[in-house]
């Protein structure tokens, strides 16, 4: 499979897993790469040492291109950026942020950099940046979200009638089906986040990865806006928020009850009834935990046969 997203990452297909916190490392990463897609590290959730490490690591366990995913709400983005540089890193996607902040320097420094956006507005601002593609993300998608609750399906065309950079789809994309939805509605190539939390390489906990291939559809939510929108798995943390909700709660009371690193207590240290466990909707339709490769063999797989059930609708 050979398109303009395949040529400018030089994958063999056009599926990036996505670098979420407390989920992407090194081990998700080099797998994903390895099997043909883009394997990304989730920056986010790293100390910048424990940033470098991985990075090195997955030096060592793939020689296919990977990179990184950085939120840029994060107090010590420019030393991540700069160990980055040094590790030679060729890829970035960064999110949650102004993309003109760092996009210039990025690709002075020879790196190929995406922004994630969750509406046209954005997209565009992500173009005029300079960035080399966008991902576009719907309101399936699982942990931090747009407030704009555009889903996937009207999101893409939505972004592609403006944009002239490729462009990447995410948001509720766990199947070869899916991949090839999008693609007809614009999308180069899709962006796979949730799919890959419930895999064999995944840093989630154990306990974690359970929760989320027993779910089902209903069982998860977007919610603190006035923060930053989440869409999290409804657990006893969730239910207290709702209950905060129907008092009128302040910004300060909401970030009081959120505390501090409750996505690591629940994602990475199992803490399933008072930690943020962050997932997509497409959770309902993940049923198995598998290895990276074979994740990815069975959207390739599915897109093929998806393929060739299209033509035979069409008479």
């Amino acid at each position: 499979m050979t398109n303009k997203i395949t040529e400018l990452f030089g994958v063999k297909y056009p599926i990036i897993q996505a670098g979420m916190i407390w989920n992407s490392g090194w081990r998700l990463a080099s797998a994903a790469s390895n099997a043909g897609a883009l394997g990304l590290i989730g920056a986010g959730s790293m100390y910048p040492d424990v940033l470098r490490e991985h990075i090195r690591r997955c030096k060592d366990a793939t020689n296919q291109p990977f990179g990184v995913n950085v939120p840029m709400l994060y107090p010590n983005i420019e030393e991540i950026m700069n160990i980055i540089v040094e590790e030679g890193v060729k890829i970035v996607f960064t999110s949650a942020g102004n993309p003109k902040t760092w996009t210039s320097w990025l690709k002075e420094n020879g790196i190929t950099v995406v922004h994630v956006v969750s509406s046209v507005k954005f997209a565009l601002k992500a173009q005029d940046a300079g960035v080399d593609a966008v991902v576009a993300e719907g309101f399936e998608a699982g942990g931090h979200n747009g407030r704009e609750e555009t889903t996937t399906l009207t999101l893409i065309p939505m972004v592609k009638e403006h944009l002239k950079v490729p462009l990447i789809a995410a948001g509720g994309i766990a199947t070869g089906q899916a991949m090839l939805a999008v693609m007809i509605l614009g999308a180069d190539a899709v962006q796979v986040g949730s799919r890959f939390v419930a895999s064999i390489e995944s840093s989630a906990h154990e306990g974690f990865k359970k929760v989320v291939v027993d779910a089902k559809d209903g069982d998860t939510q977007l919610t603190l806006k006035e923060l930053a929108p989440v869409r999290l798995i409804k657990n006893k943390f969730f239910n207290d928020v709702q209950e905060l909700y129907r008092k009128a709660p302040t910004v300060d009371e909401l970030k009081l009850l959120l505390g501090r690193a409750r996505a690591k207590r629940g994602m990475f240290e199992g803490d399933l009834e008072d930690g943020e466990l962050e997932i997509g909707q497409i959770a309902g339709l993940i049923h198995e935990i598998k290895p990276a490769a074979q994740i990815i063999e069975d959207i390739i797989t599915e897109f093929k046969l998806a393929q060739k059930q299209a033509q035979e609708i069409i008479v």
